[in-house]
């Protein structure tokens, strides 16, 4: 089993910058891709980002390129999502996501991932 718990949403103005970070514990952190993940009011959850267990490959949905960058500090078990201009359709609650993997990838498919945590707020005010 592994426990997620992420942290830094807020509410933030347009433009402004938010990092979330997303906690891990339970079993090898190292063991495990990891996503970022979003899901707005009414609409169904979407991929945001996401970083292999090195952290050498990572993927982004096209609308965050740019602007988002995903991280991760295996000593300290956390992947952490830095959000960089944002922007109203960013809101959103922001989920992480572990997927224990058997090579160094990073990818999209949410129903892979075999982990999630609880959700952090994301709301950008115009």
């Amino acid at each position: 089993q592994v426990q997620l718990v992420e942290s830094g949403g807020g509410l933030v103005q347009a433009g402004d910058s938010l990092r979330l970070s997303c906690a891990a514990s339970g079993r090898t952190f190292s063991n495990y891709a990891m996503g970022w993940f979003r899901q707005a009011p009414g609409k169904e959850r979407e991929f945001v980002a996401a970083i292999s267990w090195s952290g050498g490959n990572t993927y982004y949905q096209d609308s965050v390129k740019g602007r988002f960058t995903i991280s991760r500090d295996n000593a300290k078990n956390t992947v952490y999502l830095q959000m960089n201009s944002l922007k109203p359709e960013d809101t959103a609650v922001y989920y992480c996501a572990a997927d224990e993997v058997r090579r160094d990838y990073a990818h999209e498919y949410a129903h892979e991932y075999d982990y999630w945590g609880q959700g952090t707020q994301v709301t950008v005010s115009s």
